[in-house]
C-alpha cells in the first residue's frame, strides 16, 4: 500500500444524499463537498461516486457555484448508504510493475451503527466501472483505521482494530496477519484510545499520520482536565519508543489539539453530550489529507490553527496548505481523510483515454 504522499492518479469523493448525518447542515456540508472537489482538481483526477439523479443535479449544482472547472472530474453512478468514502471505499495497492488491486474489505459501518449494504459493495462496482481487478478480503477493515509510510509500516488502534464489534472470530495476530497478506507490510504500530466525539471507535486517523517514511504527527492535549489527556499522552509515548520497518526510530511532532468543539443540535451518531454545551464533535487537526498539489488541512476556529498549519507546511514544502473551517462538515464525525480515498498512479494512461463521465457543468455542452 503506497503512502498517501505519493501520486495519486486520483481521489475518490461519494456524493452526499442523505441528510442524517448532518442534521440542519447539510445545505453547507454540500457547498464543503464542491469547495474539496475544486481543491484536488488543480492537482488530479476526482471520481465522484453519485447516487442517483437527484444526487447528480445536486452535486453539478453545488460544483458550478463553486467554479470547479470539471474537465477532470468524472461521475459514476453507483447507489449507495452514505459519504464516508475513506471507510467505504477500495484501499488500492499496487505491485513493483505499477499494478494496481483494488481491495473490497468486508465494511459494517463502525460496528452495525448505520444501514450500510451499498456501502459494502462500493469498492467492487467501482473497480468494475473503472476497469481495475479488485480482490474481496474477508476481514473487516476501514481505511480511516490505519495509516501507512509506503516503506512497510502500518499505525492504528487497538481501540478499534481489537474492537469486538468489527471481527470478534479473528486475534490480534490474526488481524496483523491480513494487514501483511493484504498490504505488504511488515511492521505493525499499534496506539491505545481513540479521540472523544469519535464514533469510528478510534481511527488513528484523527490521532497520528504519517508525513515521511520515518516521520509522524500526532495530537496532543495540554489540558490535563480534559478527558483527550491521558490517552493521548499514553499514544505520545508509545510513539516516541516506535520503530519503522528497519528498526530506525520515529521522528515524533506533535499538533496540539484545538479547545473542545461543541454543536448543539440533534446528535447525527452516537456521541458525547455535555449539559448546556451540546455534542462534542472530535476535532483534530490529524485528519487532512494529502493530495498531489494540496492538503486539505481541518481548522476549527481557534487559536491552534495557525500552528498546525505551520508545521503541515514544514512536512509539505511542495504543496499549498488549504486550511479549511470543518464545524459544519464534522457535525457528522468526521472530516477531510475520512470523505477522500486515494487511487495511487500506476502506469501512465494512453492519450486520450477517459473512464466514466466527464463532468459537463453546463447541459448546453453534454
Amino acid at each position: 500500500m503506497p503512502a498517501e504522499w505519493e501520486p495519486h492518479e486520483a481521489t475518490i469523493l461519494t456524493w452526499p444524499h442523505d441528510d442524517r448525518h448532518w442534521p440542519g447542515l447539510f445545505d453547507q456540508v454540500l457547498a464543503i463537498w464542491a469547495r474539496i472537489v475544486k481543491e484536488l482538481e488543480a492537482g488530479e483526477d476526482v471520481h465522484i461516486i453519485i447516487h442517483d439523479v437527484e444526487t447528480e443535479h445536486a452535486a453539478k449544482k453545488e460544483m458550478k457555484k463553486a467554479n470547479v472547472h470539471g474537465d477532470r472530474i468524472h461521475l459514476h453512478r453507483i447507489p449507495n448508504n452514505f459519504s464516508w468514502t475513506r471507510d467505504h471505499g477500495p484501499i488500492v495497492v499496487k505491485n513493483a510493475s505499477g499494478e494496481r488491486m483494488f481491495l473490497d474489505w468486508k465494511y459494517n459501518a463502525w460496528g452495525g451503527q448505520w444501514e450500510y449494504e451499498l456501502d459494502d459493495t462500493m469498492p467492487t462496482a467501482l473497480a468494475k466501472e473503472l476497469g481495475e481487478p479488485s480482490l474481496d478480503v474477508s476481514m473487516v477493515l476501514e481505511g480511516g483505521s490505519i495509516d501507512v509510510n509506503g516503506r512497510g509500516t502500518l499505525i492504528t488502534t487497538e481501540d478499534c482494530l481489537l474492537n469486538p464489534n468489527r471481527n470478534p472470530h479473528l486475534t490480534k495476530e490474526d488481524i496483523e496477519n491480513y494487514l501483511r497478506d493484504y498490504l505488504g507490510v511488515r511492521n505493525i504500530l499499534w496506539l491505545g484510545q481513540g479521540i472523544q466525539g469519535d464514533d469510528t471507535s478510534g481511527h488513528v486517523d484523527d490521532l497520528a499520520r504519517f508525513v515521511g517514511p520515518r516521520t509522524v504527527v500526532t495530537i496532543i492535549n495540554e489540558d490535563p482536565n480534559d478527558p483527550d489527556y491521558t490517552p493521548f499522552q499514553e499514544n505520545l509515548r508509545r510513539l516516541r519508543g516506535m520503530q519503522d520497518q528497519d528498526g530506525h526510530p520515529l521522528e515524533v511532532l506533535t499538533i496540539t489539539q484545538p479547545k473542545p468543539v461543541f454543536v448543539d443540535g440533534h446528535a447525527p451518531s452516537k456521541a458525547s453530550h455535555t449539559p448546556g454545551k451540546g455534542f462534542r464533535i472530535p476535532a483534530s487537526y490529524a485528519n487532512f489529507y494529502v493530495a498531489n498539489e494540496c492538503v486539505l488541512l481541518p481548522v476549527w476556529n481557534d487559536p491552534a490553527d495557525a500552528a498546525a498549519v505551520d508545521i503541515l507546511k514544514k512536512c509539505f514544502p511542495e504543496r499549498r496548505i488549504v486550511p479549511i473551517d470543518s464545524r459544519e462538515l464534522t457535525w457528522g464525525f468526521g472530516s477531510f481523510h475520512c470523505v477522500t480515498q486515494q487511487i495511487p498512479a500506476a502506469y501512465i494512461r494512453p492519450p486520450g483515454y477517459t473512464h466514466g463521465l466527464s463532468l459537463c457543468m453546463h447541459e448546453a455542452d453534454c
